[in-house]
Parts: structure tokens; sequence; C-alpha cells
């Protein structure tokens, strides 16, 4: 029988790109609320600019919270993490007042600055991207009097909101900034980046207990001020836990319009050649990379309604071995890092089921490939597969991919993120308060 101290919710929030989305959870990890609102669309001043405003994260997140409360009177709010897009930047003061715009994760406009890092950064660190953090921190500090400002991340300064404190970063959020994961400490080369005292924020890992809700945020959300705030992470891997990624072995496939391939090992795994590299979460690793094969192959050549009719033509239990790469264009990055690998779709028989099996069957092959590579390097190869994303809606294809990749393949037990925000709150109060 339950007593009434069981009776309890934390909340995940998770900010993406077009919008801001809530779960609450009980102690048994059950949903019992769901909210989730529009953001506006990033801004593009600029060729390779996307921009969007701090203070709209906020208001979106103000409404979810006080969504999700209105349907949960009967619980009380115990905890509450964020997840956010990883390398969305902006710089603030001390109080967390935004100084700039945020520079969104598909942001490119620091080429310049990541010419400079790749001068400075070894070759293994998470930063060789215009798209990188430590790119965007450089741009950021040509442009602002950097004089007592402070780098945070999307998820960062919203959990800054809530509890009133902006030193705090995460270590899923800041390894594109730099941070070393491994050693749990910003490495001695950025020493060299001579970057302004105290613009870096202490890192604590997601789970950590940052502090309890201000009275001027549960003052806005209708937060309890016990309600502890909880460090967070980045979205992929809030996905990844809330696909249902628990112990090594578990690996989680997306299969939207690129191939993701993401999997929870004993060690951490970089190779910078490949885009791989890992972060860490509650004692394991979180390692993966993406290949350019995916939806996007798909819709080039099919409608939905083809795709879901011609599928059921389909046979998953034998091959047509056509022997596909499927790309939507010139290059790929992993399993194979080659900028000049041309896609591979001949012959196309004249059935279009058969072609689609072909393509099916190609992107499964690099899937495994792509698994395969991450066993090469020292990850060990998947005991089972989670999946999300479009294609985990088609069954022939799951069918074909568990003959393939000779393990059980699973649907995601939580498609949305906040789901696993949600679950990382759940966990905080368990730690110590590592950010006090």
């Amino acid at each position: 029988m339950e007593t009434r101290q069981d009776c309890y919710c934390c909340i995940g929030i998770d900010l993406g790109t077009s919008g801001c989305r809530g779960i609450s959870i009980d102690h048994r990890g059950r949903i019992v609320a769901q909210a989730e609102t529009s953001l506006p669309p990033s801004t593009s001043p600029y060729p390779a600019w996307r921009e969007q405003q701090p203070e709209d994260w906020w208001q979106a997140t103000v409404q979810v919270i006080r969504q999700l409360l209105a349907a949960t009177r009967h619980c009380q709010t115990a905890a509450i993490a964020v997840d956010g897009t990883s390398s969305t930047l902006l710089l603030t003061d001390p109080a967390g007042q935004p100084l700039t715009a945020a520079l969104m994760y598909n942001d490119q406009r620091a080429a310049a600055q990541c010419a400079t890092l790749a001068g400075v950064a070894p070759s293994g660190a998470a930063v060789h991207s215009p798209s990188s953090s430590l790119a965007k921190l450089l741009w950021l500090l040509e442009q602002e009097a950097a004089t007592h400002s402070r780098a945070l991340h999307q998820s960062e300064w919203i959990s800054g909101r809530l509890c009133g404190r902006f030193d705090l970063g995460d270590e899923n959020n800041c390894l594109k900034l730099g941070y070393d994961p491994v050693n749990r400490c910003w490495p001695s080369w950025m020493e060299k980046l001579q970057l302004p005292d105290g613009i870096l924020p202490n890192v604590v890992p997601p789970g950590a207990v940052m502090g309890s809700t201000d009275p001027a945020s549960a003052a806005l959300t209708g937060l309890p001020d016990t309600c502890q705030v909880i460090s967070g992470t980045t979205d992929s891997t809030a996905a990844a836990l809330a696909a249902g990624l628990e112990r090594p072995g578990d690996a989680l496939t997306s299969l939207g319009s690129t191939l993701v391939c993401k999997l929870l090992s004993d060690a951490p795994l970089f190779d910078a050649g490949y885009g791989i590299y890992s972060h860490r979460i509650f004692g394991k690793w979180l390692t993966g990379g993406a290949s350019n094969t995916g939806g996007t192959v798909l819709q080039q050549h099919f409608s939905e309604e083809e795709l879901e009719s011609l599928s059921r033509r389909i046979d998953p239990a034998r091959s047509l071995c056509l022997d596909y790469y499927p790309l939507p264009g010139r290059g790929e990055r992993f399993p194979v890092n080659d900028p000049d690998k041309l896609p591979r779709l001949t012959p196309v028989p004249k059935d279009r089921a058969r072609f689609l099996q072909g393509l099916l069957e190609g992107i499964t092959r690099i899937e495994k490939s792509a698994y395969q590579r991450l066993q090469e390097l020292g990850a060990g190869y998947p005991k089972r597969v989670f999946s999300s994303g479009g294609g985990a809606r088609n069954a022939t294809w799951m069918a074909m991919r568990q003959r393939l990749l000779c393990r059980p393949v699973l649907p995601a037990r939580h498609l949305q993120a906040a789901y696993g925000a949600a679950q990382i709150a759940r966990r905080g109060p368990l730690h110590t308060k590592t950010g006090q």
C-alpha cells in the first residue's frame, strides 16, 4: 500500500528547436502528466547563423511547468531536470541576464574560430566543428565585452533560472565546450585560449543537486520551494535514457533522417576521424556516431504511402543481397569516414518493393557495420538494440534488422527526451549536493 510520502512527482523538461515539452513521473517512473508548447522559429540574420532568444525558452518552460502542476495537484513535485540541444550557447552576466542571443546547435558562423582550435586542441577533443560550443564561445568573445560574463548552454541556463545559480554546467553539455569527461576537468590545452576568468562553468555530473527552486522562479512556475533542481544533460542523452538504455550492451538506433547509433559501455571511446565521442552518464559511457544514410534516402525515392504499402510485400526473412550503400548525396562520416563516398544504388529492380527492400537492407548493413566499428574500437557489440525515429514504426524493417543484426530489436520504451530528463530528476535526490 502506498503512503502519502510515496505521492511525489519529478518533472523532466526537454527544450528542442521548435518547442518545449514536459513530462511528470511518479516515484515508480509512471507518466502522470505531459505538456508542451511551441517556440518561435530560429532566426538567420546572415547565412550560417541560427539564433533564438533565451527569454522565449524561459517563458515556454514556465508555461509547461504550470500545465504539469495543474494536472498533478495530488502530488508534491520533488525534483526537476532539464535537457536541451547540444552546443546551443549564450553569454550571461553573473546574475544570469543574457548578454547575447543564443547561438543554436546548428549555427555554423564560427568557421574561423574552428580553424584556430585546430592548432590548439588535440584531435580527439569534441570541439573541431564550427558548431561546437567552444568555437561559438570564441566567436562571441570577439564580439562582446567579456568582463564577468558566463558561458552557459540552453539547459544550464534554464536550470539556473529555476534555482538562481548561473555558475554550474553539466558534464554532457560541456563536452563540446572542451571539458574532459575522463579526467573530469577543463584540460590544460585550453589555457592557450586565454579565456576570461570565470567564464567557464563549474562542472557537475548529470543528476547532481544544484539547489532548490528560488523564490522568484517558485512564484512564476508554482513549483514548491522544496523542489530540487537537478543538473541535466543533452537532448540526445536524455532520449537514450528514455528509450530504455540501462546497462552496458544496450544500444539505441535512431532511424530518422539520418542513422544514429548509440551504445552504453563501461569505457569511453573517442575517435575524431569517425565523429565518435562519449558522454559519462550514471557511471557508464554513452558512445555513438552518425551515418549520413537514413530516412532522407528513402524519401528521395518513395512517398510515405508507398513506404507503408510496399513494406507489406517484403519478406523480412529473406535477403536480396543487392549490395546497396544508400546515401542522400556525396560523403559519409561513419562507419566509414570518406567525404567523397558516393551512393551505390544499382542495379534497380523493376519491382518497386524489391528496390525498397534493397534500400532497407543496405541501411541495416550500415547499422551493423556501425556497431561493428564501435566493437573494433573497444566499445563492444550490442546485446539488444532499442529503436526510435520514424523507421521504428515499420514492422517489416524491425524484423529485418533483428535478423541481420543478430540481436533483439526492441521499440524505445519512451520516445520523448523529456522522460529521460524526468528520470534524471528522479535519481537526483540520491546524489549529494555536488553543485554546492
